[in-house]
């Protein structure tokens, strides 16, 4: 009887094992670094106004010390459920590909074995996006950058390039839009119109995308310097909020419910923003009761806020934990938190 009811146990215990569904969960981040810049000055660029280049003494170790604590954030974004950092993470305020290469070869990242898209952006201070991408999750095809080219008052406005990369997660394609769009600089309201033309930009580029790809599967991220609920989402990207009101092509904003709750990802003169987000367009979106994942789709999106992250005392007290403050180094990280997304699908 003993060994009968044993034999049970060991069938029931396999029957489990074959019938629980198994996943693959793959993280998309974005993280704004705050002045990445390199110790040399360029001269072909204003980086000398950088915090990193306005620093009087000891650049070598706090631009060390800075490529190390980002690499442990990055480490650790998504690994609670992918148990791996981010398979695609977007970053801007970026000096060069140099100083992105430290980045992946610094103790933290070096096993990870990320790959790099990057271009020049004629941005007057001489800060980029770019894209890094662990190679054995994503194998980029196609990546191209675009000038929103926006005019203010018929003067140019020298911003952050658009990056679109193409590429497989695995194996499926997705479109990844990577953005920095204008500052406030000069106020919201006057500065509005700049974003708005950001905007439309990035609605041109996924145009051109689903002119091969109707069905796209396109994730747009960024520090866009705009809350979800300004004009620039709402009435130029028409981003939704409520998965129920999603239709076919429409993009659906996660954040905008955050930023509603109260969440934020930087504090400025008093002021908490969402600046830093990231949605993407109907085919990876389950609505309410659904549970397709036999394609890649949302399954949570988030801030990396961590404690360690956030300001303890003083002038920015629950602020994220900045690096730079009035000249000097604050070994802290970022200025902003990282935004992550998980993406799954079962294991077929």
């Amino acid at each position: 009887m003993k060994k009968l009811l044993l034999i049970v146990i060991a069938l029931l215990n396999i029957y489990i094992g074959y019938s629980q569904k198994q996943y693959n969960i793959r993280t998309v981040a974005f993280y704004n670094l705050e002045n990445l810049f390199d110790t040399i000055n360029d001269v072909t660029k204003d980086d000398e106004f950088s915090p990193m280049m306005e620093l009087k003494e000891n650049k070598s170790k706090v631009y060390w010390d800075k490529i190390d604590k980002l690499g442990s954030v990055i480490l650790q974004l998504g690994a609670e459920k992918a148990r791996t950092s981010p398979a695609i993470l977007g970053v801007a305020e970026i000096e060069n590909e140099a100083v992105l290469q430290d980045l992946v070869n610094s103790e933290n990242l070096k096993k990870k074995r990320y790959g790099i898209i990057h271009f020049d952006s004629p941005d007057k201070r001489g800060i980029d996006v770019a894209l890094l991408y662990q190679t054995r999750y994503f194998k980029p095809i196609h990546y191209e950058n675009f000038d929103p080219n926006i005019y203010d008052e018929n003067f140019k406005v020298h911003t952050r390039d658009i990056l679109w990369v193409t590429g497989y997660l695995d194996d499926e394609l997705v479109h990844i839009i990577v953005n920095h769009w204008p500052s406030r600089r000069g106020g919201e309201a006057k500065s509005r119109p700049l974003r708005e033309k950001a905007a439309y930009k990035v609605t041109q580029i996924m145009e051109k995308i689903r002119e091969t790809d109707e069905n796209a599967k396109i994730i747009i991220m960024g520090d866009f310097n705009d809350d979800p609920i300004n004009s620039s989402f709402k009435n130029v990207l028409k981003t939704k909020a409520d998965k129920e009101d999603v239709a076919e092509g429409d993009i659906y904003n996660p954040y905008e419910e955050m930023f509603k709750k109260g969440f934020n990802t930087l504090g400025y003169r008093d002021n908490i923003n969402l600046f830093d987000q990231i949605m993407f367009t109907s085919p990876l979106l389950n609505k309410e009761g659904e549970k397709d994942y036999s394609s890649y789709k949302m399954f949570k999106s988030g801030i990396f806020n961590k404690r360690f992250l956030t300001q303890k005392t003083g002038r920015y007290k629950g602020y994220p934990f900045r690096s730079f403050s009035y000249g000097k180094y604050t070994g802290g990280y970022s200025d902003h938190y990282p935004v992550y997304l998980y993406l799954i699908k079962e294991k077929k």
